[in-house]
């Protein structure tokens, strides 16, 4: 029972969402107990590394170009910091795309990416280069893609996913799809995931949650 009282009016008070926040948290953590997602945590608890598409994955698919011609893309900072705890927590990331965009790869710096590949519509070559070199296996790796050029690499990794934008041909052929769209929450949905697998989940939100300042 929440000790919380209603705020002014009809507006949530600041004890009321933050008891949303946990109650959030609270159904998050329950995720090992879906038995249908077995198999998913089964595979995603040997990811070491993930990879993204960012078209439709890291954004929501749209581009914008300005009057001079420049092109522009939207993050999420969710996705953002999802990305950071999961690197935090060990785990690398990495993108391959087809296209190639200088806010890409600004973006791709920010969040400390090991791998970044642009302007690359054959993934497939990409990808066994990020394996020569890392020593990962397929099965250590996951990937995020929506659309057909990704099911080169959603066929081969240990964990495949989507995001509730993919086309339908992608969607049938991952093994998670997310609840959230590119762009809005779909890549912070697959790096929760992998922290529930892997058992890291409570511990870095305990990080967080008894920080000071």
């Amino acid at each position: 029972m929440s000790d919380c009282g209603r705020g002014a009016g009809t507006y949530p008070s600041d004890c009321e969402i933050l008891e949303g926040y946990r109650a959030m948290s609270r159904n998050r953590k329950s995720l090992k107990d879906d038995p249908d997602l077995q198999p998913v945590l089964t595979r995603a608890a040997s990811i070491r590394l993930l990879l993204l598409d960012v078209d439709g994955v890291l954004t929501d698919g749209k581009l914008i170009y300005s009057n001079t011609g420049d092109e522009l893309k939207m993050f999420n900072t969710q996705d953002g910091f999802g990305l950071r705890i999961l690197q935090d927590a060990g785990i690398e990331a990495g993108i391959i795309t087809a296209r190639k965009s200088d806010i890409v790869e600004r973006r791709a710096k920010e969040l400390r990416f090991a791998h970044i590949y642009q302007g690359t519509p054959k993934k497939l070559g990409a990808f066994q280069e990020i394996c020569k070199k890392t020593g990962f296996k397929p099965f250590e790796i996951a990937y995020m893609g929506d659309d057909w050029l990704d099911l080169v690499l959603l066929n081969r990794v240990g964990l495949a996913l989507a995001p509730a934008n993919a086309v339908e041909e992608v969607k049938q052929a991952v093994h998670f799809v997310t609840s959230g769209k590119g762009g809005n929450g779909a890549v912070r949905e697959g790096c929760e995931l992998i922290l529930h697998a892997q058992n890291l989940f409570e511990s870095t939100l305990a990080k967080y949650q008894n920080a000071n300042g």
